[in-house]
């Protein structure tokens, strides 16, 4: 289970924990918890503050794509000026830039690869801080409504509508990240 479900999950818990009924208090005819669902991609992608952190991400894959883009057009460049040596050139003085130059390929790819899987390392990492620090508001909703567990929605086969808190959640992050730019 992603850590990010995990959360989820140990959310509803605590909820459950919280919300449970008084030692000695009559549950007989109450109805069993609802289950609920929530869109944790729509959250992160919906809410203020994470849309703060995806445009700052976003950013930086623009960047490293235009970096991209340079360094291929200079790749293109170098390939071509030693394809215009090539009949110029001794065999074994072409063969060795010929190695050079595909040693710098290899390398450049290496570095720019290690940079997307950062990018996307620190995408993982925003999320799941963010997911913490939206934890004691999804917590509340459980605690509201009762629940056992909150299921991500990509989880979830089929559901009612209604059991989905996602657009609850979204507005009250929304309203707490307001509130925090007010002060």
């Amino acid at each position: 289970m992603p850590t990010g479900r995990l959360v989820v999950c140990l959310i509803a818990m605590a909820g459950l924990c919280l919300g449970s009924p008084a030692p000695g208090q009559d549950n007989s005819l109450s109805l069993p918890p609802p289950i609920l669902t929530i869109d944790q991609d729509r959250i992160f992608a919906e809410t203020r503050p994470g849309e703060s952190v995806n445009a700052e991400l976003e950013e930086k894959t623009t960047a490293l794509a235009e970096e991209n883009s340079r360094i291929e057009a200079e790749l293109i460049d170098r390939e071509q000026s030693l394809t215009d040596q090539r009949p110029s050139l001794p065999p074994d003085e072409f063969r060795a830039l010929a190695d050079a130059f595909d040693t710098d390929v290899q390398r450049i790819r290496a570095e720019q690869d290690e940079k997307a899987r950062l990018i996307t390392q620190e995408r993982e990492t925003a999320r799941q801080q963010f997911i913490g620090d939206v934890a004691g508001i999804i917590s509340g909703i459980v605690r509201e409504r009762g629940a056992l567990v909150v299921l991500d929605r990509r989880d979830v086969f089929l559901s009612a509508d209604r059991i989905d808190i996602t657009d609850e959640a979204i507005e009250r992050i929304n309203a707490a990240a307001d509130e925090r730019g007010a002060e």
